[in-house]
């Protein structure tokens, strides 16, 4: 059986169908009917249970997607292991980084960087969620965590500070009474809903977001007071910090890779180029770059 058999069945379990493992595999749906069609004749047994709310495998289907895991980790140990021997600074980079952080902080750096590694073609991965670098989703992430995963290794940037702000040509109440703006309860595991739960006592809640990206807009918009990372609010002339800086809000930043890459030409360069620009901005981002 070819790889890209175990490849389609292993899509098929991750996905709960034939629909989302086509488009992750590039093809189209009537294609993924046939070809699972095709392996689940060539091995004379059901893969899946076709129920209403998806594709449910059996044993022999439980079997099968093991095997493609399996085979799955081995293959991207091996372009690791590959990517990881080449030590000129030149090829394809993935980055992987929050959207709040990507266009008005790191997009100067790549700029910057791309000047001095001309060989090196970056692909930037926009992303709020966590992309597996062992499967090799991304080559580097930077990202907003207090654990990073212990499979990874890299260094910490900074500490990421959020306060409260408001426009800056209102006078505003006491915050418990202030109308809020905040990220939902997806976000960030709740830790915004349960900060605003003990602030907005008498006040209510303007305007709920299910990102970080567009709260610092709903802010200066006026239609609320919220929580915003200082590196950003405080460099807008139309805000005005309301609080102290949150503790409960507190991340680190992390530059992290996969101990197989850390080796790797374009990622050393990359990793050495970023811990060196960020130090530059690590007031800011500590929200200490200007007075209260």
């Amino acid at each position: 059986m070819a790889w890209d058999d175990f490849r389609l069945v292993k899509a098929v379990a991750d996905r709960g169908g034939l629909t989302r493992a086509a488009e992750d595999l590039g093809i189209n749906h009537s294609t993924a009917f046939r070809r699972l069609a095709a392996i689940e004749a060539q091995t004379g047994t059901r893969l899946f249970e076709r129920h209403r709310g998806g594709y449910v495998a059996t044993p022999a289907g439980i079997a099968m997607i093991e095997a493609a895991g399996r085979m799955e980790a081995q293959v991207a140990r091996f372009q690791r292991e590959s990517a990881g021997r080449s030590l000129e600074p030149a090829g394809e980079l993935r980055i992987t980084a929050p959207a709040g952080l990507v266009a008005n902080t790191l997009m100067p750096l790549l700029g910057r960087f791309a000047e001095r590694y001309p060989l090196i073609c970056l692909d930037l991965v926009v992303s709020e969620e966590a992309l597996n670098l062992s499967r090799r989703d991304a080559d580097v992430a930077i990202r907003a965590s207090d654990e990073p995963p212990a499979t990874l290794v890299g260094r910490r940037l900074a500490t990421i500070q959020w306060a409260v702000y408001g426009r800056s040509d209102r006078i505003w109440p006491p915050l418990s009474e202030c109308v809020w703006v905040c990220p939902s309860e997806a976000v960030a595991g709740g830790r915004f809903t349960r900060f605003l739960a003990g602030r907005a006592t008498s006040g209510r809640l303007g305007m709920r977001i299910n990102t970080v990206l567009g709260l610092r807009e709903a802010i200066e918009a006026g239609i609320g007071v919220g929580p915003l990372p200082c590196w950003d609010a405080d460099a807008s002339p139309t805000l005005i910090r309301l609080s102290e800086t949150v503790p409960e809000l507190t991340a680190g930043l992390w530059l992290l890779t996969h101990p197989d890459l850390r080796h790797a030409g374009r990622v050393r360069a990359f990793m050495d180029f970023m811990a060196e620009a960020f130090v530059g901005l690590r007031l800011a981002i500590e929200g200490l770059s200007r007075p209260r």
